[in-house]
């Protein structure tokens, strides 16, 4: 099964492509990067660039952060909007959508719902060695854990 891990962002938007068949990998990670001068503009550029990794990768399930508790007012509405383009996005192109907090993503990825972004990379690295040497985001990072979350979860569930 492939499953597509996604960070939301308003500048940046980490995604990451796991395969979950046989042997648990990471397909691909990486960040789109929304260069529009306008919210309109950077938002029609995520819709294009989350079609294309769709496409491309036909993912069986899709997986998203839910927009958690921001101090930023305005950078919330403008991550509430990205994530707003992702799931219409993603629903219309017919793969099953799962939201998780990040708190449900720590505690999966590293049993402690209060760990840290390093404590998470770190755990990720441990769980897929070719990790060890990327260097990326944390928008990266996190993407690939969201996708982790999903896996488990569905594994749990079945």
């Amino acid at each position: 099964m492939i499953i597509l891990g996604i960070d939301p962002g308003t500048t940046a938007t980490g995604y990451a492509v796991l395969e979950t068949g046989g042997r648990l990998c990471v397909l691909k990670a990486g960040l789109v990067s929304i260069k529009g001068s306008s919210s309109p503009e950077r938002l029609i550029e995520l819709w294009r660039e989350t079609k294309k990794i769709i496409r491309k990768w036909n993912p069986e399930r899709v997986a998203i952060e839910k927009l958690f508790l921001a101090r930023n007012q305005k950078t919330a509405m403008a991550v509430a909007e990205a994530r707003g383009v992702i799931l219409l996005t993603t629903s219309l192109a017919g793969p099953r959508v799962y939201e998780y907090t990040p708190l449900e993503v720590k505690k999966i990825v590293t049993g402690d719902g209060n760990a840290d972004k390093l404590q998470v990379k770190k755990m990720l690295q441990l769980t897929f060695p070719e990790l060890r040497e990327l260097r990326a985001r944390d928008d990266v990072f996190d993407a690939i854990a969201i996708a982790l979350t999903c896996h488990f979860r569905e594994r749990r569930n079945v």
